[in-house]
Formats: C-alpha cells, structure tokens, sequence
C-alpha cells in the first residue's frame, strides 16, 4: 500500500470526527482556520514537523509544543491534538487538516482552485479566475492556492479536482511542438 493511501485511510476517519465536533458547537469556520494554521505551519517550518513526525520524541513534550503553538485555540481542537499525540497519529496531522478542509469546502459549496503563474497576480485576476471556476463548477465560492512558477513564461494553469485548464505560454508551446510533430 502507498503512503498517500495509508495516510488517507487514517486522516479520514479523524477528519470526519473532528467535522462532527465542529458541527455539534458550531465550530466550523473556527476549526478551518486552525487546520489552514497547521497546513501553514507544517509547510513553513520543517523543525515542528520533523519533531511531530518523531516516533521516539516524548509525547509531553509533544503536547507542551502543540498547547504553546495553538494555545489560543478553541480547548475542542486543543482536545484533538492531544488525542492524536495519545493515538500516536499526530505524524499524520496535515493529512488530517487538508482532509478536514476539504470536508469543509463540500458543506460550504467552495471550490479549491489550484492557480501555478509565472508571476503575482493582481487583485483583478485573483477575481476573474474566482467568476471563471464559479462559472465552471457552478460553485458558491472558490478559494485560490497560488503558487508562483517563473518557468511557465506567462499565463497560468488552473487545477480544479481533476479538471486542469492549461493557459500558460509554455503549455502553448508545448502544444505547438506537438502539432508541428505531427505534420512531420
């Protein structure tokens, strides 16, 4: 069995109880905002997740970390990592948070656009692509993931689930190469 896939059957089954907590109190948006905390967190200091991701670290001082890391947290959510640090699942955490989300964006009807530039963009395009995937999917609201890419040249691809909308130079390239292959 893959990584993805294992982590997947673990993160799932939290994700979806920690959803539940969060309905029960009407703390949804509460726990969204502390799970995109975690996914910011894990991806922006390697030391915090390597030490969570420690077998051998002290579970205390797992928990002492995460209680002055997220101490402003709502003591629901403070109450589940701790349960993961005793489940030894903690390692799994920004699985658990993406899963979470995503489980929040199906019952708030928001798409996740996927953006890759090649530079920022502005105000105006951030919109017209939130109108452009609206229309698309029919969805109530989007929320944009950019990541900068300067290798695209200009333009941009647009992930949303498994549908990919490649306007980017070097896909235009790409496609051009192709056809210019083909007629050889």
């Amino acid at each position: 069995m893959s990584k993805t896939l294992i982590s997947s059957e673990i993160a799932e089954p939290y994700a979806q109880a920690l959803m539940s907590v969060a309905q029960q109190h009407d703390l949804t948006e509460q726990f969204g905002n502390s799970c995109r905390d975690i996914e910011s967190l894990m991806e922006e200091s390697p030391d915090f997740r390597d030490f969570m991701a420690n077998p051998i670290a002290n579970p205390e001082a797992k928990k002492a970390v995460l209680r002055q890391v997220f101490g402003d947290a709502n003591p629901y959510f403070i109450n589940f990592l701790m349960l993961l640090v005793d489940k030894r699942r903690i390692i799994f955490i920004k699985e658990i948070a993406a899963q979470f989300l995503n489980l929040l964006r199906k019952l708030n009807q928001v798409a996740l656009a996927e953006v890759i530039s090649a530079k920022e963009l502005n105000d105006g395009q951030k919109q017209a692509l939130v109108e452009k995937v609206k229309s698309i999917t029919e969805a109530r609201d989007v929320e944009l993931k950019i990541t900068i890419e300067p290798d695209l040249i200009g333009g941009v691809i647009i992930k949303v689930g498994s549908q990919v909308l490649d306007a980017s130079v070097r896909g235009q390239l790409r496609r051009i190469g192709m056809s210019l292959s083909s007629v050889v």
